[in-house]
């Protein structure tokens, strides 16, 4: 567990959240950086982040997405293609997880490493 000493809010760090929707597909997030004052930070660029979900036979399957932009305009001009590109990088890497858990599967007697599987007399055997 965490000590207090460990967990630091990164002041220097700042951001004003905005939320924007259109009640149907999904929402824009507008972060602005701020200094600790709450004023705009000059610096560093607003972010635009994008969120969305699709259904899937499990339930609803979150995608959140960067949004190339400089305001919201080219944000939610840009919402549908982003989105794509996000779903895509998630079945992506569902895939990928999916494949590791299947090549993780280790069947006793199916030829795996030496001593892996029981011993002598210790296997348990169908009628």
């Amino acid at each position: 567990m965490a000590t207090p000493e460990e967990i630091q809010f990164g002041s220097d760090e700042l951001y004003q959240e905005e939320t924007f929707t259109d009640r149907r597909v999904g929402t824009i997030q507008r972060l602005t950086p701020v200094d600790t004052e709450g004023n705009r930070d000059q610096s560093r660029p607003v972010l635009f982040l994008g969120q969305t979900q699709v259904m899937t036979p499990a339930g609803a399957l979150p995608i959140n997405f960067e949004l190339q932009a400089n305001d919201l305009g080219e944000a939610a001009a840009g919402f549908g293609a982003a989105a794509q590109a996000g779903l895509e990088d998630t079945m992506r890497r569902l895939e990928e997880m999916r494949r590791e858990a299947a090549s993780s599967i280790i069947v006793p007697g199916a030829g795996g490493a030496p001593g892996a599987g029981p011993g002598p007399g210790g296997a348990l055997k169908m009628p």
